[in-house]
Order: structure tokens, then sequence, then C-alpha cells
């Protein structure tokens, strides 16, 4: 028993260092630009087709642990963590080689698209320990506290997901291609 408690503090210290390094890491990438580098603008669909990607494994991943494939469902999951780290990188790769882009829209449709922008970046940070310790919970085999953690994790890594693609559906008519 001892062991399962000193993994579940060390992966919480892990957990604790990464959830707080990786928003601090982007901010300050997100300043500085590569001199001499083609902008990387051919990364936003992609990045935006991630999320969606994410959204529907994240879907089916519920839906084949509902049905009792575990191992389904673990692989989904994994995929979804391989998948978010991927997006990252290309995100910041984007940010680095490019200027952001102004949303142009203007009126209402401003309002709607700031809050999606903002409510996304917020939630994407508090995603970051949500789902690493509910990894860690399944990983641990300690499935009542995974499956208790989940029902908070899912929704919120779903809306992060769903609004990535609306974020980009919104601005992309503002590229500068």
């Amino acid at each position: 028993m001892q062991g399962k408690v000193t993994d579940e503090k060390n992966f919480n210290r892990m957990i604790t260092v990464v959830s707080i390094v990786i928003p601090i890491v982007v901010a300050l990438l997100f300043g500085i630009k590569i001199p001499n580098v083609a902008p990387l603008s051919f990364l936003p669909p992609i990045y935006a087709g991630i999320n969606g990607l994410t959204a529907i494994l994240l879907l089916v991943a519920v839906w084949a642990i509902k049905n009792g494939n575990q191992k389904l469902h673990q692989n989904l999951m994994t995929t979804n963590i391989v998948l978010s780290l991927l997006f990252l990188v290309m995100y910041i790769a984007y940010h680095m080689t490019s200027d952001s882009t102004p949303f142009g829209g203007d009126g209402y449709i401003a309002y709607i698209y700031y809050f999606i922008l903002i409510t996304h970046i917020i939630l994407s940070i508090a995603l970051i320990p949500l789902v690493l310790r509910t990894y860690a919970k399944a990983y641990l085999k300690k499935y009542e506290a995974h499956r208790s953690l989940a029902k908070y994790t899912f929704p919120v890594w779903l809306y992060v997901a769903v609004t990535g693609v609306v974020v980009y559906l919104m601005i992309s008519p503002y590229y500068a291609y």
C-alpha cells in the first residue's frame, strides 16, 4: 500500500509542475519569433483538425467504456493525450513563425468569438491537471477515483476540443495566406 501512496504523491507532484510549466512556457514562447523562417501558415487547419479528431475520439472513448471495452477506451484516451501534445507543438510552432491573426468581425459576432476564445483558453489551461490526474488515477488502477474525476474532465476536454475547431472556423477568413 505504501508504494501506491508514494506513486500517487510522485504523480501529483509531477502533474502540478507540468500544469504550471506548460502554460508559462507557452506564454513565453508566444513572445518569441524565430527570425528568417517562413511562416508555418499551413498549420492552423491541421491543428484544428486535430481538435476535431480529439472531440470525436473522446466520444468514442466514452462509448467504449460504457460498453465494457476498457482496452479500447485506454487506447483512445492515450491517443487523445498524444494528439493534444501534437496540437500544442504545432500551435507553438505556428505562433513562433507567424503573427497572430486579429479577428475581423464586429458587433455581436465579435462578442461571441471572444467569449468562445477566452473560455477555450482558460479551460485549456485548467484541462492540463484534469487530464493528467484522471489518467494517473486509471494508471494506478484507482478506477472509482478515475470515474469520479472523469465526470469533470470529459466535458471540459470536449468543450476545449470543439471550441478549438469553432475558433479556427471563425478566424480562418481573416488569415493572411
